[in-house]
Order: structure tokens, then C-alpha cells, then sequence
């Protein structure tokens, strides 16, 4: 009786563990059908992209090389992006130009032809709103992750003058990766030129039409600041060039705890800053048509190209022991319109000649600092403009904006270190900013493609203007790639993160 009682009593558990699983049973199938993935995106995005995007002939991974290169099959490959760059900007459906071209419907922002899905019913405007609204949270895939979130993830900055953003690019895939609004005001501000910290921690960008200059942190691209650039509000000062902003140029002290900015205009300013914080330490006027600024070796002077002229003005840090005007012409008297006009000024790596690029006179001039004099005068192209170096090279690269041979219009010139002789290399149409990227022993170069008989850019943007694009030089053997990734209206400087 005993075993014939625990025998019952193993039936009835046996019995209630098989009504158990038949109750689980339809559970388990429904969270079977939840759990179908489209290639790693939400359910919601990737069921329209699955069945209007990628399939056959248009943008599955069989057919991309024949659609632009775009493939749509997973989230992670649509982020490897097309032949044109990066179709989708996490945080900024406004530069995504995967939303230009699914889109039929005015209010939902710019749009481009042909009207994806290729020779097939539109998207509805509820299908378009909801790509448009998941890129604008970050466009993340299926467990919340977006692309290029890494702290320490390395990347150069670049700014469009036409449309009051920075554009960041990967430094590992040369992808453009975000666009970072930059500005205060509601017009366009014209952001002029961006730089990073030496340290690698923070990036500044300064404005052609605003008296500010703003930082960010690398890290996240989040904004810190404003610095003020002048100690006037517009309208407060007597002199009128005070609200003729023009804030072109700036270099950071070696330490990262300052930044030096010059004005174009013919009374032209320099403002030392304070970027721990945040404040304006000095403030002069009177530099004629300012633009370059270079510190020396020892960082206690401030050297600054005049534009209209044949010098360069030097300055103390403090603003204290007054401007010298000297010029870059041996043997010649200072003179305010010379056959020079010195545009960019960089520092040579010994630490005892500035570099000088002289866009009236198509050269770069070489200037000892100790003695004075200008010890070498190197040939460019047509209206140099950017110079950077390359450590690994010991070569200075410049961009040449109005070069013109075969159709091309502007060049790269490579100056050797030790020899002075130059090399050219034409890319680009209207080639302005370049940078140089060691660790991937590249040259960026920016092109601003503002004429119409340029390249015709593969699709439009939300700022007006033509967009403009990168290029990129393999420095080892001085070689322009194949590829060149399109960016928004006129891309004008470059800077690496070191």
C-alpha cells in the first residue's frame, strides 16, 4: 500500500507537470514570434526595411554593389555605408540622406529623386516618419546600441560654412559619423574653424558672424561653453569694426589652458581666451586684415599673418609690450598691399621657422624666426591656402584652391622637409581644408565644390548651397583614393584628433 501510494502520488505530478507545459506552450510560441529579427534593427524598422529596402535589386547585399553600395540587409552593414559616405547620421535625420530619398512628402523635410523604393509604391508618410523619427533617437539597432558611441573613439572634426554644423568623421573608417549643430543664433553663423585640444579632450570652433567661440568634449561631442571673443555686445562699442566679427583663424597653447583668435577685417583684432574658464583674458585691435595665428616654440609669443600685406605682426601672449609688424621680404619696408598677402602660418617642427603660405605670390615662404629673414621661398599652385605637417614625412602639405590643369581645378602640394621640393597632386574641386592623420597615414582634403561646374553632389541638403565633399591622399606614396565621401554645404577646414 505504501508504494502503491507514492506511485498515485508520482502519477498526479507527472499529470500536473504535463498541464503545466501544455498551458506554457502557446506562450512560448507567441514569444517565438516577437523575438523575428530583421537584421538586427527594431522590429518596426527593420519590417519596412526588410520588405520595401532590401530585397533583390535594390539594396540586399547581392544587389549593392549595383545600387551605390548600399546594403540594408542588417543594421551593422547599412553603417558601412554607401560609395557617397554615411546614409544615415545617428542623432540627424536632417543629414541622413537615406530619409531624402524615401520621402514624397513636403513636410517631412528635403527630398531627392529617384523615389526610393525604386519602381515600386512610396512609403506611407506614418512608414517615412517613423525612419525619420528613429534616426533622430540615434537610429540604434534591436538592443539599443548606436553606432560610433565609443568615449574613446578617435575622429576628426570638420565645419560647413553654409549650414552652422561640424561634421564628425570615424578616423578608422573615414566615415562622416555625426553632424554637431554649432552656433547661437537663428541665421547662419558660418562656423570658420575647428581645432582639439593637444590633450585630445575637448574641440573648439570659432564663427565669420559671431563674436563667440564654443567648445565641446571629444568624448560624447556634447557642448560645454560659449567664450566670449570681444568684450563688447553688439552695438556697445564706439567703433564699428567691433561688430564686424570676422573670426577666421585661432592656435591652443601647447598646455591647452588657452587659444589665440584673429579677425579678417581692415582693423582687424586678436583675443587671447581662457578655455579652463571660459573667459576672455585680452582683447586688441588694430591688426590690419589678421588672419593665420602661430605661437613659438617657448609659447610666449603670438605671430599673426596680415592678409593685405607683405608681414606677419608679432605680439607678446599678454598683450602687454605692444605689436611689431615685420616683413617676410627680405631687404623690403612693411607695405599694406604687396604681391604676398600671407594667408596660413604654421610652426616648423624644430621649433625655429614658421611656414608661411602667401596666396597673391603662389608660394610658401619660410621665415627664421631668430634672424629675421626668409631662408627659402618654395613654388605652390594657384592660391595656397591650408598648411599642415606630417611628422611621420617630414613633409608640409598645402592646399592650392585655384589650380587649374585638364579640367581639374585645385591641388595638394607636397613640400619635403629637407629638400624644399615640391610635389603636386591635383584632387579635389576647390580643395580648402586638409588634415593629416597619422595613424592611418592619411590625408584628408575638403573640397568646397561651391561652383556649378563641379562635381554634381549625389544628393541635396536642407541648408542651401552645393554640398561639398572629402577626398583622400595615401601619404606613403602621395596617391589620391579612389573613394571620397560627400559632406554638407561648403566643407571648408579639417582638424584631427591627436
Amino acid at each position: 500500500m505504501h508504494y502503491q501510494k507514492n506511485s498515485e502520488t508520482g502519477l498526479k505530478k507527472k499529470a500536473g507537470y504535463f498541464l503545466l507545459l501544455i498551458a506554457l506552450l502557446p506562450l512560448s510560441c507567441t514569444r517565438k514570434v516577437g523575438l523575428v529579427n530583421f537584421g538586427d534593427y527594431p522590429h518596426d524598422i527593420g519590417k519596412i526595411i526588410n520588405v520595401s529596402c532590401s530585397v533583390s535589386g535594390c539594396h540586399n547585399a547581392v544587389s549593392a554593389p549595383a545600387a551605390a553600395s548600399l546594403n540594408l540587409e542588417t543594421w551593422s552593414a547599412m553603417f558601412k555605408g554607401s560609395s557617397s559616405g554615411s546614409p544615415v547620421i545617428p542623432y540627424s535625420s536632417r543629414f541622413s540622406s537615406l530619409c531624402y530619398f524615401i520621402n514624397t512628402y513636403s513636410g517631412l523635410g528635403a527630398q531627392n529623386i529617384p523615389t526610393m523604393p525604386l519602381n515600386a509604391d512610396v512609403l506611407s508618410f506614418d512608414e517615412v516618419k517613423k525612419i525619420k523619427d528613429w534616426i533622430d533617437a540615434g537610429a540604434p539597432d534591436r538592443h539599443g546600441n548606436v553606432m560610433w558611441s565609443e568615449v574613446n573613439r578617435k575622429k576628426l572634426y570638420a565645419v560647413n560654412q553654409g549650414c552652422d554644423v561640424v561634421t564628425v568623421l570615424d578616423a578608422e573608417t573615414q566615415l562622416p559619423i555625426r553632424y554637431v549643430n554649432v552656433g547661437n543664433k537663428p541665421e547662419i553663423e558660418s562656423p570658420h574653424q575647428v581645432r582639439v585640444s593637444p590633450d585630445g579632450t575637448f574641440w573648439y570652433v570659432i564663427f565669420t558672424a559671431n563674436n563667440v567661440m564654443q567648445k565641446f568634449r571629444c568624448s560624447d561631442d556634447s557642448y560645454v561653453g560659449d567664450i566670449p571673443l570681444s568684450p563688447y555686445a553688439a552695438g556697445q562699442s564706439s567703433n564699428p569694426d567691433d561688430d564686424a566679427y570676422d573670426w577666421n583663424s585661432f592656435v591652443i597653447s601647447k598646455d591647452g589652458k588657452k587659444a589665440y583668435c584673429a579677425s579678417l577685417n581692415k582693423n582687424g583684432k586678436l583675443a587671447a581666451l581662457d578655455l579652463t574658464n571660459l573667459k576672455l583674458l585680452h582683447y586688441q585691435a588694430g591688426f590690419v586684415y589678421s588672419h593665420g595665428v602661430a605661437l613659438n616654440a617657448a609659447g610666449d609669443r603670438v605671430y599673426v599673418t596680415a592678409q593685405q600685406g607683405n608681414f606677419i605682426t608679432r605680439i607678446d601672449t599678454g598683450f602687454v609690450f605692444g605689436t611689431f609688424e615685420i616683413p617676410i621680404e627680405n631687404g623690403a619696408s612693411v607695405n599694406y598691399s604687396s604681391s604676398l598677402d600671407a594667408h596660413d602660418i604654421i610652426l616648423s617642427p624644430d621649433g625655429l621657422s614658421f611656414w608661411i603660405t602667401c596666396q597673391k605670390s603662389n608660394e610658401v615662404r619660410v621665415f627664421h624666426i631668430a634672424s629675421g629673414q626668409v631662408t627659402a621661398v618654395v613654388s605652390t599652385g594657384l592660391f595656397p591656402q591650408e598648411i599642415v605637417y606630417s611628422n611621420r614625412h617630414n613633409a608640409y602639405y598645402i592646399s592650392c584652391t585655384n589650380d587649374t590643369v585638364s579640367g581639374a581645378y585645385g591641388s595638394v602640394v607636397k613640400i619635403d622637409g629637407n629638400s624644399f621640393v615640391p610635389t603636386k597632386l591635383y584632387c579635389g574641386f576647390q580643395p580648402h581644408g586638409v588634415a593629416v592623420d597619422e595613424r592611418s597615414d592619411l590625408l584628408y582634403v575638403l573640397s568646397r565644390n561651391l561652383l556649378t561646374r563641379g562635381p554634381l553632389p549625389h544628393h541635396t541638403n536642407q541648408c542651401g548651397g552645393r554640398n561639398g565633399y572629402v577626398s583622400f591622399v595615401e601619404l606613403n606614396t602621395f596617391r589620391l583614393l579612389p573613394k571620397k565621401y560627400e559632406l554638407s554645404s561648403d566643407p571648408y577646414f579639417i582638424f584631427a584628433q591627436p
